[in-house]
């Protein structure tokens, strides 16, 4: 099923390609950083990287922004707030906060990927508060309990 978004070029944008699927199986299209100068981030330091692009999403859809694995693995290079969320009625720039927890700068040029972009489903939710809930084996065991 092909979903189609609704995408406007920021003018830091013009001459950088969309995001697009690298392979016929990708679930991410990778998205590209739109700065106009090398951006520099230390080891342990952070950046708000810009990708020159809004966008509006179909009803009932989300963009979650995820890390690239060759960039965490060779370089360090992580997203804090993995998966990043795009909202269906966000109208602002996509932008991709990007943490250096390698042991080396890391320079990010103009048009590399710095991120991937996963559209979703969202289903929404409604709380309904009970007096108690129904017993399972795990209970209330937590943060490796099942390992033991």
């Amino acid at each position: 099923m092909t979903i189609q978004i609704a995408v406007r070029r920021l003018p830091h944008n013009a001459d950088l390609p969309l995001p697009a699927y690298a392979t016929a199986g990708a679930a991410g299209m990778d998205l590209l950083a739109a700065v106009e100068a090398p951006v520099t981030i230390d080891p342990g330091q952070r950046a708000l990287v810009p990708t020159g692009l809004a966008v509006a999403l179909p009803p009932g859809y989300e963009l979650q922004v995820r890390p690239r694995s060759g960039l965490a693995l060779r370089h360090g290079i992580v997203l804090p707030n993995s998966p990043g969320t795009i909202d269906e009625d966000y109208r602002g720039e996509i932008q991709v906060i990007v943490l250096n927890a390698g042991d080396a700068p890391f320079t990010i040029e103009r048009g590399a990927r710095i991120a991937q972009a996963v559209l979703a489903p969202v289903v929404r939710a409604r709380w309904h508060e009970v007096a108690s809930l129904d017993a399972t084996a795990r209970a209330a065991g937590g943060f490796g309990s099942t390992g033991r």
